[in-house]
């Protein structure tokens, strides 16, 4: 039994390679240049004749949309597993990844996905079993191993908003809309803001203009008068009223 590491890396590998050289690794990429026990970890290694010819695997835990969910070693003949796609070229050189057998890699949506692998190690001839570790197959006696882990989703907290800005067409081919719509979560369930909030509604200067003197018309021989004239004709002092009381 043998334990590589305790901890799993904080993000999951998004994808797997393979190298003719050491030193033509691509960026942010990790490359398994020894087995488990100290050896060499050349992939291509020929063990009648010592070709010149050499292999690593690598991989990256870059962030990307989708990440390994599953790995598999077969012979080249095999018909292809449904979902897995074989790693055919070397990253570096464009040329055969390895000899007789082939390593196939299957890829899911980070997004669908609760667990990935997280870790690969190549063990030696003592070909001790990893810990947490699951076999994918052996090639020139070394056994390449894989680790899964729980996948953690990239998540926004509940209680921030989110805001979603469109200035694509709606409706018509020919109109822009740039109104700013956002969502978010309110207190009482949820709440949705509209493009017109927050505009305020006036009633129109037009409306609020003092109403111009009403004017006597004469209608059919009826005289419509104003509430000042009125007044005026019918104002009633009560005089006689204040002499019989006194």
């Amino acid at each position: 039994m043998s334990e590589v590491s305790s901890q799993l890396p904080l993000d999951p590998i998004s994808a797997v390679g393979v190298v003719s050289s050491l030193s033509k690794v691509p960026d942010d990429y990790y490359v398994v240049a020894q087995t488990t026990d100290g050896s060499d970890a050349d992939l291509w290694k020929d063990g009648l004749f010592k070709s010149k010819v050499t292999r690593y695997l690598c991989f990256t835990r870059k962030t990307g949309p989708d990440v390994v969910v599953d790995m598999k070693l077969a012979d080249i003949k095999d018909a292809l597993p449904r979902l897995f796609t074989p790693v055919q070229e070397t990253m570096d050189t464009k040329e055969a990844a390895m000899r007789k057998r082939r390593l196939l890699v299957k890829m899911s949506p980070r997004e669908d996905v609760k667990t990935a692998v997280y870790d690969i190690q190549i063990s030696g001839k003592s070909k001790n079993h990893l810990v947490n570790y699951t076999c994918v197959g052996e090639i020139n006696n070394m056994g390449i191993w894989y680790r899964m882990g729980d996948v953690r989703q990239h998540q926004l907290p509940r209680d921030t908003p989110s805001r979603i800005e469109s200035d694509g067409p709606l409706g018509a081919a020919s109109s822009r809309n740039t109104n700013k719509i956002y969502s978010g979560h309110h207190i009482s369930g949820h709440y949705t803001t509209t493009a017109l909030d927050d505009v305020p509604f006036v009633i129109s200067e037009k409306f609020l203009q003092k109403p111009k003197k009403m004017q006597q018309v004469n209608l059919m021989g009826i005289t419509i008068k104003s509430l000042a004239d009125i007044e005026e004709e019918f104002q009633y002092n009560f005089s006689t009223e204040r002499s019989i009381a006194l």
